[in-house]
């Protein structure tokens, strides 16, 4: 096991992989830029090295300053968390070279699943249904139409390098479709310094649905279930739970060990995600593959007792992973609600600030509650970075009793100084579609 790790990143996912390595008694070497240096979750690592000015670009994602942090001070390990740098194969092949262990895929897996042509190709040609689409990125609009002439409409334009919903276009007829590839393409170009645009046939009614897996260096490829990730707000994820009640069982035991089978052949290390899309008649699709450990993780932990991160680690450190596909169990049902310094009655305006309070894990509910969060009352919420505040787990025996128990946890919430999602997500649990688990990536039911 590694001695001392470097965390690469910053908030709730630094806060949550310390806690890992503190069980596993590794030692942790925080970074913070200047407008978190006084976060309080920096009091739990045992050494913080100040990494650079607000602006990512000079600290969170400044490669040559942290690897020479993680050198300095003789880390052996460096965890990249989500976000940043932790689907950068760049990155992850200079910890390489600088003798330090990345934690997570080997850069050519990183690059492979980052081109999202190349993991559809890839993908399809291990044996795992793709959305009909094409195999090669299309060079100009004229070729974008020739193609969506075979594919059909409507349809999506992607960026191949996308994420986040960005250089992403729905298409719904041939006279759009020049104008759209313009903009997906310019856009793809502006984020990710790669205009190249895939079309994908768009999926009416579809709803998101994504099976977690962890892979060895022995070998061993375990699927640890799924979790449906409907909820979107402009593609990104708002509530999260497993397992899947749209998933029908049948499907739910053909795909899982051929995911686990597909992901182990392609030779894969570490925990990824494997992103499908469930289609009106009952049937998975492959999207894409995040080569990182997601913020929804929490509940797939819930329901199987897995420790993802700690699997990561481990893994990371060549040992044999800590369990087998027959002993994954699945109890109960896990809801995750993404709680953001944002104010929903004002077109999501983000809400930074100073928390004058901030109580959440309360309530009487039928289950459990878990509170992942970085933040502490008293606390600044920083404009520089992602508006997350903590995410809320409730678990239960069944999908009934975690719903209540998060509508207990969320009515007793207290969040003072800042405005959150928090209304958007009673709205959510207390409408029929989401009670009813009849919702799909077409809007968030009870909120208009």
């Amino acid at each position: 096991m590694f001695r001392r790790v470097l965390i690469a990143n910053r908030g709730e996912v630094a806060a949550r992989v310390l806690r890992t390595c503190r069980r596993l008694g590794i030692e942790v070497v925080a970074v913070a830029s200047e407008a978190d240096a006084d976060a309080a979750w920096l009091a739990d690592a045992d050494v913080v090295v100040p990494i650079g000015p607000a602006r990512a670009a000079r600290s969170y994602l400044d490669q040559d300053a942290l690897l020479e942090t993680a050198l300095h001070h003789r880390c052996a390990a460096v965890h990249p968390g989500w976000g940043f740098l932790a689907e950068n194969d760049q990155f992850a092949a200079r910890c390489e070279a600088a003798g330090l262990t990345f934690v997570g895929p080997r850069p050519r897996q990183i690059r492979m699943m980052g081109d999202k042509a190349l993991a559809r190709r890839t993908m399809a040609d291990l044996g795992l249904d793709v959305i009909p689409g094409t195999r090669e990125p299309v060079s100009d609009a004229a070729e974008a139409s020739r193609a969506a002439e075979e594919i059909g409409f409507p349809l999506l334009l992607k960026a191949v390098a996308g994420g986040g919903g960005k250089g992403m276009r729905a298409v719904e007829t041939a006279a759009e479709l020049p104008a759209a590839f313009a903009q997906a393409s310019g856009e793809a170009a502006s984020a990710f310094g790669d205009g190249r645009i895939y079309l994908e046939r768009r999926v009416e009614g579809g709803r998101h649905i994504e099976v977690q897996i962890v892979a060895d260096r022995h070998g061993t490829c375990v699927a640890l279930g799924e979790r449906e990730c409907s909820l979107q707000r402009r593609h990104q994820k708002v509530l999260e739970e497993a397992p899947a009640p749209g998933l029908p069982a049948g499907e739910r035991a053909r795909v899982l060990p051929q995911v686990a089978e597909v992901v182990s052949r392609a030779g894969y290390l570490g925990a990824g995600t494997v992103e499908m899309l469930l289609d009106r008649d009952g049937r998975l699709w492959f999207m894409e593959m995040n080569t990182r450990l997601q913020v929804e993780h929490p509940v797939t932990e819930l329901v199987t007792g897995v420790d993802i991160a700690q699997e990561q680690i481990r893994i990371a450190a060549n040992l044999p992973l800590g369990l087998r596909q027959e002993d994954v169990r699945f109890r109960g049902h896990a809801l995750e609600c993404r709680i953001n310094a944002e104010d929903p009655a004002d077109g999501f305006r983000p809400s930074p600030g100073r928390l004058a309070a901030f109580e959440l894990g309360g309530g009487a509910g039928p289950g459990t509650v878990r509170v992942d969060t970085h933040l502490r009352t008293g606390d600044e919420v920083s404009p520089y970075y992602d508006s997350l505040l903590a995410k809320v787990i409730a678990h239960a025996p069944t999908r009934e009793e975690a719903i209540e128990t998060m509508l207990s946890a969320l009515s007793a919430a207290r969040v003072e100084g800042v405005q959150t999602t928090i209304p958007l997500h009673l709205a959510v649990l207390k409408s029929r579609a989401f009670r009813s688990g009849e919702y799909d990536t077409s809007g968030l039911p009870g909120w208009s």
